[in-house]
């Protein structure tokens, strides 16, 4: 799996009574996979894993297996304890998932035995490649990261805590892992990531505005000023807007993919107007980058 550039975390479609909407789903999917990323990950951050019912995540998992068809690979989020993990783990397997994006524990703030326990728990029954997603709860040392990488099925290291110092002794430490930058709208930080060797990253942009995302992976940095630090500064100006906004640009742009679930809320009207504006921006870049 070349998964050594950006890749998707589409959305989770909900109807207007907040039920699984899987035509609207695939439909985002669809658009997702024709944009050409490396991979989709499914029912992971961006596509709220927290609100999915096992039997919700397993649907949602096996639409984006039959849409991608073996074209790209396809990872699924798994997380909370590691009896949970382990059935969502078994159900993304059922349904076809190429891999594991294993999210932070649940609640609690594990010593660093009891987050290597969790992984070695979950790599003996997941039957699939395990990426460790490190931010809020789960930050590994550079030691820990060494063992980490000595489980049997551990491929990647996903990024989401920032701090670059310990991301370089991690990688010296582990450097047989692949690494992806994981913080919110990666691409304020993916020059800095690749600098130190982590050109990987995941871009909530790619689900509503895959023009944009693949423009400045190709080296449109104008959009830096013009479009994501405005992104950031808007996203930072509402609880959850880095599922809501993005979720919010999907349904205003492509396809009507519903409102978040709760604890969620969907972005204010006002915010809302901002986010066309931002878009409307990026897409001028690009177009006038085509043209030149």
């Amino acid at each position: 799996m070349q998964l050594d550039r950006l890749s998707s975390f589409p959305v989770t479609a909900f109807d207007a009574d907040g039920a699984l909407a899987l035509g609207a789903y695939r439909e985002h999917l669809r658009h997702q996979i024709d944009a050409g990323p490396a991979a989709i990950f499914a029912a992971c951050g961006t596509g709220e894993f927290f609100s999915l019912t096992l039997d919700e995540y397993a649907a949602a998992v096996r639409a984006a297996v039959d849409e991608a068809a073996g074209a790209l690979p396809v990872f699924a989020g798994t997380g909370y304890g590691t009896a949970m993990a382990k059935q969502y783990a078994a159900a993304a397997r059922e349904a076809g998932a190429d891999g594991l994006l294993v999210l932070p524990p649940y609640l609690i703030k594990p010593s660093q035995q009891g987050l290597l326990d969790h992984f070695r728990g979950l790599a003996a029954t997941a039957g699939l490649p395990l990426i460790a997603y490190q931010r809020d709860n789960a930050i590994f040392t550079a030691d820990s990261a060494a063992e980490l990488a000595r489980i049997p099925g551990v491929i990647g290291f996903k990024d989401g805590f920032g701090d670059l110092d310990l991301l370089q002794r991690i990688i010296a430490a582990a450097p047989n892992l692949t690494y992806f930058n994981g913080l919110p709208t990666a691409e304020v930080t993916a020059r800095s990531y690749a600098a130190i060797g982590v050109k990987a990253y995941s871009s909530a942009v790619h689900c509503f505005a895959p023009e944009i995302a693949h423009a400045y992976e190709a080296g449109l940095d104008e959009l830096l000023p013009a479009f994501y630090l405005p992104l950031v500064k808007l996203r930072d100006k509402g609880a959850g807007y880095a599922v809501s906004l993005v979720k919010a640009a999907v349904r205003r742009r492509w396809t009507d993919v519903g409102s978040v679930r709760s604890p969620l809320t969907d972005p204010l009207p006002e915010h809302l107007e901002e986010l066309d504006h931002l878009v409307n921006e990026g897409l001028n870049l690009v177009r006038k980058q085509a043209v030149a």
